[in-house]
């Protein structure tokens, strides 16, 4: 019988590309489907990084590169760390690679050995269970809540740790809720991982620059142990180049090696164009990322006051990113004439089919009761969407 490897059946496909697959399915038929299912910024490339682009073409980067990235780039990437981080990273510390996607898998890969425990605060972005699942890890959640801001504490973390624990992997500001750990409950987490030398942290800060706090913090500036956590960053989201495919990892030289040789048997190095765009992109002064968050803080803002008008609807106020993660479980149980919502999946099948209004289910991210909902589109189409969602939700009893 011909069927894929026992490794891809144990993979699910990812729930954001699934319902933007599904929405896209809708829009060829010619229907008015509002895509907030996506985390893509609605945003340009800034000129003076497609300016950058457009001369390295004409100096002609048009051949391989070495394979972790180029040096001018890595060291840009460096300075950047050092800048808006306080992280001290070297060139050899640092791999380029094809969006922060594929530097989390290098990662996983080169330390996750068959049956380690990698602890997931949750909700956690959509594709790191899967991820731990094909280095053959197994994922150990830690539950959180809208009562808690979705964010877990160090003794929750604590609690989860075994001797077979190798890896912690978190988000902040986070996909899909928006949280921000502050530097107290990062310190508090840096002081419980203290007395586990074994165990190193992942921490994905791909939306630092989406952040409405005053400040972000990294906890890889906590000197006490800074030798066990793997920063990945890239430029997707706070430079609006999702097209770029251009992500990156800071970590201990003997784990970026281990990611090089990974990458060198697989993808190789990323796009020479797009690595100078993102030299460029860690050059510039992060405020040239601050219009994009402020029109992100509007809309959020937008949202929440257009979402408080549909009863049974509860949302916190997200710090950061471009999603709300509201409960919507008060819906679970009901039902109209055909439709029965069973789960956050039933709900999010029959707000598109029924108002063509595109989510993500909560369950995907590890918080079933929820739904994601991405404001990275107009004001106009947010108005819209929510207008849309509440009357077709006034059909459920």
């Amino acid at each position: 019988m011909s069927k894929p490897s026992e490794r891809i059946q144990k993979l699910s496909e990812s729930a954001t590309l699934a319902m933007a697959r599904k929405s896209q399915e809708l829009k060829s038929k010619g229907l008015d489907v509002i895509s907030l299912s996506l985390g893509e910024p609605d945003f340009e490339t800034p000129e003076v990084i497609k300016t950058a682009a457009k001369l390295a073409i004409d100096e002609n980067f048009s051949h391989y590169t070495p394979v972790p990235g180029l040096l001018s780039a890595r060291k840009a990437i460096c300075s950047k760390f050092k800048r808006d981080n306080n992280l001290n990273f070297s060139p050899e510390q640092i791999v380029i690679s094809t969006g922060a996607k594929q530097s989390i898998t290098n990662i996983c890969l080169s330390l996750i050995n068959k049956n380690d425990e990698v602890i997931l605060p949750a909700p956690y972005w959509v594709s790191y269970l899967d991820i731990v699942k094909l280095a053959e890890g197994n994922p150990v959640i830690v539950k959180s809540s809208i009562n808690k801001d979705f964010k877990v504490t160090a003794k929750e973390i604590k609690e989860k740790i075994t001797h077979k624990t190798r890896l912690i992997i978190f988000s902040s500001p986070c996909n899909p809720s928006g949280s921000v750990y502050s530097e107290k409950e990062l310190r508090e987490i840096a002081d419980v991982l203290l007395d586990y030398p074994n165990i190193y942290i992942l921490s994905d800060e791909i939306y630092e620059h989406i952040n409405f706090t005053t400040d972000h913090f990294s906890i890889g500036s906590i000197e006490k142990i800074k030798d066990r956590v793997i920063t990945v960053n890239g430029v997707s989201k706070g430079f609006a180049m999702t097209g770029w495919r251009v992500g990156f990892m800071g970590g201990p030289k003997w784990l970026a090696n281990a990611c090089n040789k990974i990458q060198g048997q697989t993808t190789s190095a990323t796009c020479a164009i797009s690595q100078k765009a993102t030299e460029q992109a860690m050059k510039e002064n992060p405020k040239i990322t601050r219009p994009m968050k402020d029109i992100f803080l509007s809309r959020r803002d937008l949202l929440l006051k257009e979402l408080s008008k549909i009863n049974g609807i509860i949302c916190n106020k997200p710090q950061g990113a471009f999603y709300l993660f509201p409960d919507v479980s008060f819906y679970y149980g009901k039902k109209d004439n055909e439709n029965v919502i069973k789960d956050s999946e039933s709900l999010c099948l029959y707000l598109l089919e029924k108002c063509l209004v595109a989510l993500v289910p909560g369950s995907a991210f590890g918080n079933p009761e929820c739904i994601r909902i991405s404001y990275a589109t107009s004001e106009k189409n947010l108005k819209k969407a929510v207008k849309r969602i509440k009357k077709q939700l006034e059909h459920l009893s």
